[in-house]
């Protein structure tokens, strides 16, 4: 039995759900507008201030996807609710990051800066010049520019020089010298 997938989703004031034919849901909020077409299979309704995903049967393909359903559609209410951030850092002596024109320009250690064309529904901005913040009403959109942004110079375990997200841990080893006696 799916746990998540059995939860109710309560839906804040100023959000809608619509369902149209072919599951096709529609989440309008204060942040904007999400629209997605989920399985065929997954029977979604939607009462005054909750929304319920239901499965035909427990097939083990229809119990994944039940749980997978439910989850996208809390995000996508979230999202329209309230938005999606993510934070990242650049650690390293001379890096730094600007946003200029609709590119997020960043100087982390190579010849030259590295330009990121901003997407569309995507707000980028730099609280410092150490810091990107992303933010946005789709999580799956948000996640991935944050991962994007942090592959071009990930963090390396000897000195922990690169970008990282908030918060998190760079594991660091011990350089050649520390083994000699």
């Amino acid at each position: 039995m799916s746990r998540i997938g059995n939860k109710l989703i309560t839906v804040p004031a100023g959000v809608t759900v619509e369902v149209a034919d072919g599951n096709e849901v529609t989440v309008k909020g204060p942040k904007g507008t999400l629209t997605r077409k989920f399985s065929d299979l997954m029977d979604i309704e939607v009462s005054e201030n909750e929304v319920k995903v239901k499965r035909p049967n427990d097939a083990k393909h229809t119990k994944q996807l039940h749980g997978t359903t439910r989850a996208l559609l809390h995000n996508m209410i979230e999202g329209v609710a309230n938005g999606f951030t993510r934070e990242l850092e650049l650690v390293g002596i001379g890096y730094r990051t600007a946003v200029k024109n609709g590119k997020l320009s960043m100087n982390v250690g190579y010849s030259h800066p590295v330009d990121m064309e901003i997407e569309e529904g995507l707000e980028v901005t730099c609280p410092s010049a150490t810091t990107i913040k992303v933010e946005g009403i789709d999580k799956q959109q948000v996640g991935q520019f944050a991962a994007l942004v942090r592959a071009v110079r990930k963090p390396e375990p000897y000195k922990g020089k690169g970008i990282r997200y908030k918060g998190e841990n760079v594991r660091r080893k011990e350089g050649k010298t520390a083994g000699k006696k």
